[in-house]
């Protein structure tokens, strides 16, 4: 059991400078979750820029002794628990630390103090238990950022895997495909491609929603009406946009050759194979913030907190996914 303590932040923190010119912000996320193992075995990789772990000091140090972990090397911003945590138990007492180290990482990546934002994951159902309207780090960003519309993208195994919709239940997906809406994501994923991924010329897969991508409207129309246009405006542009695609084979080998990124139109739709193919190595990239994030792709895995048995392979790949686009953000 870990007890609160007083917020901190270290001197070295306040002065921006890291390896390369590049600090980056990790947030140890759920505490009573893997979020603190995994971001306790940064200490086991070196990183071509300094690391900042948001968390509180005494969890981490708990979590480290029941592990059997050090912590030479790590770099703590010392952010207070509101309650006492045990691991793999949940407790809405302190759904509003989760935000606390969420506020202070972006609060830092706006001031420039932090290059890029890693985050460990955070249990949604929780911080709603608190009262604490929430549906993924990806929104809330985007709330309090002020940026009108983001995108979510997963990305690994050589796919990059980007969004339409989110988290929606499957019946409101169709009704939430907009020309308008379709075009800004395609053009947010188009723009990062290249300015966040190094891209020149994108080529985008896109998906169409419905089964064999509407079967030419005997399975549904949204292709016709509502997909097919957009790709048609935004290819006169200069865009080269393939679809929309059947699902269903659009992540063939064959079909994929050549693509550099993919485009579904709901939640499972492309999530599925990502995490069928790169589960342990995917990371969670959010587009169209003023701010570089990226993030694991799973979740808190409470039935292995604090047990040795979490890998923070898919935290190193966003930690170095963050680390090359701060880079060349830098460069640019």
């Amino acid at each position: 059991m870990i007890e609160r303590s007083e917020q901190t932040v270290s001197s070295s923190a306040r002065k921006g400078l890291g390896d390369g010119g590049l600090i980056i912000a990790v947030t140890s996320g759920e505490p009573a979750g893997i979020g603190p193992d995994i971001c306790l075995s940064l200490a086991e990789r070196r990183f071509p820029a300094r690391l900042v772990i948001l968390g509180d000091r005494g969890l981490l140090e708990e979590r480290a002794r029941r592990l059997g972990r050090g912590m030479a090397g790590l770099e703590i911003r010392h952010v207070p628990l509101r309650n006492s945590v045990m691991a793999g138990r949940l407790d809405p007492a302190n759904a509003r630390y989760v935000l606390d180290l969420l506020d202070a990482a972006l609060a830092g990546c706006r001031s420039g103090e932090y290059a890029a934002l890693v985050t460990a994951p955070v249990h949604k159902g929780v911080i709603n238990d608190a009262g604490i309207p929430f549906t993924g780090h990806t929104e809330y960003l985007a709330e309090q950022t002020g940026t009108p519309r983001v995108v979510m993208m997963l990305a690994g195994a050589g796919l990059h895997v980007a969004l339409a919709t989110t988290h929606l239940p499957l019946k409101d997906v169709s009704a939430a495909i907009t020309q308008d809406d379709l075009e800004t994501t395609i053009r947010i994923l188009h723009a990062d491609l290249r300015t966040k991924f190094g891209f020149a010329h994108p080529r985008i897969l896109i998906a169409g929603l419905n089964p064999h991508a509407g079967e030419g409207g005997h399975l549904g129309r949204e292709e016709i009406e509502v997909i097919g246009p957009v790709l048609d405006k935004l290819r006169k542009e200069g865009m080269e946009l393939v679809g929309p695609l059947p699902a269903d084979t659009l992540f063939t080998k064959t079909v994929l050759a050549g693509s550099h990124a993919q485009l579904a139109m709901y939640h499972d739709q492309g999530l599925t194979v990502l995490k069928y193919a790169a589960f342990d190595e995917g990371i969670n990239v959010t587009l169209g913030l003023p701010i570089i994030r990226t993030s694991v792709d799973h979740g808190t895995a409470l039935d292995l907190a604090g047990t040795g048995k979490a890998s923070p392979t898919s935290l190193f790949a966003a930690v170095n996914a963050a680390i090359d686009m701060a880079k060349r953000r830098a460069a640019a």
